[in-house]
């Protein structure tokens, strides 16, 4: 039976990991860079000194984190059942049951309106994005499409693409500028690729799990193929880019050629595990490279 508490443990540190766990901080901290990206090029663009929209920038840091935070705890509750036949989600407090039903529900949804809270007071603009994120990730892709289709992923990456449109709506409400249409576009396509990779080196897992994703479905030619359009789709963005910034535009035509190159070499000369699992990095470098560039060019231009 499932304890309806977060149990502590021992020491300090165990009850940081299940919260950590729980609530997967990893992700937090990817999507906070996503997000910071989409509200450091709105302050650029609109020559906005960045302590001038100080309390709106902590509000959006403190709002996403949460948001995205709750999405992680009611996704992780939903998957108890799948978590536990997988070997690297098995060991979940919402698995093992540390994290209980109710207690982990009680926790998603007060961090998710506190969450949304701190959104709306950056700007209901933000807050929206914000909602329209965890919608996203908890009902269509969690609840409906994950267990169903192999489309799971392109359902699930449009609510990884929101953070970016959080963090700009957070300082502007002007959606349609150039900058932030390549940089939502950017994020929709690259998490093709990236959970491709993750889907084929978890192949089985996933299969004991009874998750359609492409290559458990499709095999593994067909899941190659569709890596690869969106590889040269992620590679034609850079189009996107060039109307705002022609050095982040070449940046990204560069590293997404690059990738696709790898690809195709890579899947011809390596072993489908050890290709997946360079494929999976270089998503991890490539997003990483494009992401901090563009918060840097964001502040450091000003200056000269």
């Amino acid at each position: 039976m499932q304890s309806n508490t977060i149990g502590i443990g021992e020491t300090s540190t165990s009850f940081t990991k299940v919260v950590f766990d729980t609530i997967k901080i990893g992700i937090i901290k990817s999507n906070l860079i996503a997000m910071f990206a989409g509200l450091s090029m709105a302050l650029y663009v609109h020559h906005i000194p960045f302590f001038e929209k100080i309390g709106n920038i902590v509000l959006a840091l403190i709002g996403s984190s949460l948001v995205i935070g709750a999405a992680g705890v009611f996704n992780n509750l939903y998957d108890r059942d799948i978590d536990g036949i997988m070997e690297r989600t098995k060991k979940r407090p919402t698995v093992s049951g540390i994290v209980g039903l109710t207690s982990g529900l009680i926790v998603g949804f007060w961090i998710a309106i506190v969450g949304l809270i701190a959104l709306y007071l950056a700007s209901p603009l933000a807050a929206v994005f914000g909602f329209l994120g965890l919608f996203i990730y908890v009902v269509p892709y969690t609840m409906w499409t994950k267990r169903r289709t192999v489309y799971n992923t392109e359902v699930g990456s449009l609510s990884g693409a929101m953070p970016p449109l959080i963090g700009w709506a957070a300082i502007s409400s002007d959606m349609l500028h150039p900058g932030i249409i390549a940089l939502f576009v950017l994020m929709l396509i690259w998490q093709m690729p990236h959970f491709y990779a993750i889907a084929i080196r978890r192949m089985e897992e996933y299969r004991a799990a009874g998750i359609p994703m492409l290559p458990v479905v499709k095999g593994m030619r067909r899941t190659y193929v569709q890596m690869n359009v969106y590889l040269a789709a992620l590679f034609l963005s850079s189009i996107l880019f060039w109307l705002w910034n022609p050095y982040i535009a070449v940046t990204n035509a560069l590293i997404s050629l690059g990738w696709l190159i790898l690809s195709v070499v890579g899947y011809r000369r390596m072993e489908e595990s050890g290709w997946a699992r360079t494929m999976f990095i270089f998503s991890l470098n490539h997003m990483t490279v494009l992401m901090l560039l563009i918060i840097g060019y964001s502040f450091i231009a000003p200056l000269f």
